[in-house]
């Protein structure tokens, strides 16, 4: 079909230009009386012949050109093509306007020749800018939202802000506690290559691996049946990751969301690409009541320390107390006096001294 209109428009153009420049033609090789063909109809015929025996070589390299053009317009994108037309058309009015001023100059060259030029030049011009601006023509257009609707746009993106969770996270299963608080926001994720490593734990042959990995996937399920929290499964991977760690970078660097661990490595990785970490650590740590130097404590000594007869005891948050001159009081409840407070990135560490054992200093 693409041939036949080809064709079609070669016996049309031929037997336009034939009209028109088959007399002068005569008339330049001083033909004789050539009143047959010096004729309208004849030199229209004459022309459309000469054209449709041109396109027996020519018509393949139109049509190729022209099915080439149809499938570059198909491929781009509708952005690049709406932008380029406008250019090309505001290309195309300069270059009348500028022609139209100089047709008023009286020189054939600038009124002949200038202005096919400048069309062609500004044309080109036009294209090129419309095309290779449209990103910053598209932030025009977004900026000239309402203002108002810009806090609502902030509070929907915080409220679709997702919550990645790690592996270690779920088997420690305060974050189910903490969602139950409504601390976390948004949503919850899972991914599944997560939940892919939470199986091959809990199908390890190793009996506290596998208690691990089981305890994992019961806080996963009290997550999502017993919380009123929206959780989501992740069902993407990255092939060419091996690590879980890393895919959860990756993960959240394209979804623009939060990664939500206890692991102290992790933490930092996720810090130095950039990435929004939640450690559950960091919380339990700023939640813990504050323990001032000189405090009276009452607490059980439990167990000997590295030094030289020290005491461990611990509170009921977890919180180590070493217990100076305490190795005596192993099983034993006693009075101790805070001297100092040691907070460290693994947690909360309290130095204290035997509260018996100050005051027969004192006497």
């Amino acid at each position: 079909m693409l041939r036949r209109i080809i064709q079609a428009c070669f016996l049309i153009i031929g037997g336009t230009l034939g009209i028109f420049l088959i007399p002068d033609l005569l008339s330049l090789m001083n033909a004789g009386d050539m009143t047959l063909i010096n004729n309208p109809y004849v030199t229209a015929v004459l022309g459309a012949l000469i054209f449709y025996l041109l396109t027996f070589w020519a018509v393949d390299p139109v049509t190729n050109f022209v099915r080439w053009a149809e499938e570059s317009l198909i491929k781009a994108p509708i952005t690049d093509v709406l932008f380029g037309s406008v250019g090309l058309f505001f290309g195309l009015l300069v270059a009348f306007l500028v022609g139209f001023a100089l047709n008023a100059i009286q020189v054939p060259v600038v009124n002949t020749v200038a202005p096919t030029l400048l069309t062609l030049l500004f044309g080109y011009l036009g294209f090129q800018v419309g095309f290779k601006k449209r990103d910053e023509l598209l932030g025009l257009f977004s900026k000239s939202k309402k203002k108002g609707t810009e806090e609502e746009v902030e509070k929907e993106t915080r409220a679709r802000e997702w919550k990645i969770l790690d592996t270690s996270v779920i088997i420690d299963g305060r974050v189910a506690d903490i969602c139950q608080t409504g601390f976390l926001e948004g949503t919850i994720v899972i991914p599944q290559f997560v939940l892919e490593e939470l199986q091959h734990i809990a199908d390890s042959s190793d009996v506290l691996k596998r208690n691990r990995g089981r305890r994992g996937l019961d806080i996963l399920n009290r997550i999502q049946k017993e919380l009123k929290i929206k959780v989501e499964i992740y069902e993407g991977d990255f092939d060419d990751i091996q690590e879980v760690d890393s895919k959860l970078v990756k993960l959240a660097k394209l979804t623009n969301g939060v990664v939500v661990t206890n692991d102290f490595n992790l933490n930092k990785v996720c810090e130095l690409q950039k990435v929004a970490v939640l450690n559950i650590n960091d919380l339990a740590n700023a939640v813990k009541p504050v323990v001032l130097p000189g405090e009276e404590l009452s607490i059980q000594v439990i167990k000997d320390g590295k030094e030289h007869n020290q005491g461990i005891a611990y509170l009921d948050d977890g919180t180590m107390i070493v217990v100076e001159e305490g190795r005596d009081y192993i099983g034993k409840r006693i009075d101790v006096l805070v001297t100092s407070v040691l907070q460290t990135s693994a947690g909360r560490m309290i130095f204290a001294k035997p509260k018996q054992l100050e005051k027969s200093i004192i006497s």
